[in-house]
């Protein structure tokens, strides 16, 4: 358990993730957030983008599963079915319990796991105290909204450490 805000990697976008640099990591579960991490809050339904990087995580072996803090399960249940994507709903991030039921439910280990978000106090801080894998994106869409926009300001320093650590 490593109590940090720090991600282990930064990403612009999802689609930069790949199932071989996954695989070389010996990733076999990707748990995503969904809001401004996969979608912006306010797109309903998945785009082409999505489901082509999903097909390609399928094909390379990396299984996808939604962990969500979302409140409202119907978004989550609708584009996870349209998907055909399993979730993990009400994941209560950071805390570990989402985490763990995720990863029973795939059959895998947290060495065998990482976490893919956008917001470190949820995201990357739940993926630290797990074990698994922090991963962290830009936010898609950009934030909306001024608490948003400050939650992202107060990331930058953390985001800042992680892009030192590999260059």
């Amino acid at each position: 358990m490593r109590v940090s805000l720090v991600p282990d990697r930064l990403f612009e976008t999802y689609e930069e993730i790949t199932p071989e640099y996954l695989r070389q990591r010996g990733i076999r579960l990707l748990l995503s957030d969904l809001d401004y991490t996969l979608a912006p809050k306010y797109v309903p339904h998945p785009d082409d983008r999505v489901r082509e990087w999903l097909r390609r995580m399928e094909e390379g072996g990396v299984q996808v599963m939604i962990l969500s803090n979302n409140r409202s399960s119907h978004r989550v249940e609708t584009f996870c079915r349209e998907l055909g994507i399993p979730y993990v709903g009400h994941a209560q991030k950071p805390r570990t319990t989402g985490f763990r039921r995720a990863m029973e439910r795939a059959g895998v280990t947290a060495a065998e796991t990482a976490m893919l978000g956008d917001k470190l106090l949820t995201d990357m801080l739940g993926a630290n105290l797990a074990g698994v894998l922090a991963l962290m994106v830009e936010p898609a869409g950009g934030p909306k909204g001024a608490w948003n926009w400050v939650l992202h300001a107060l990331q930058a320093p953390f985001k800042a450490v992680c892009r030192r650590r590999h260059t």
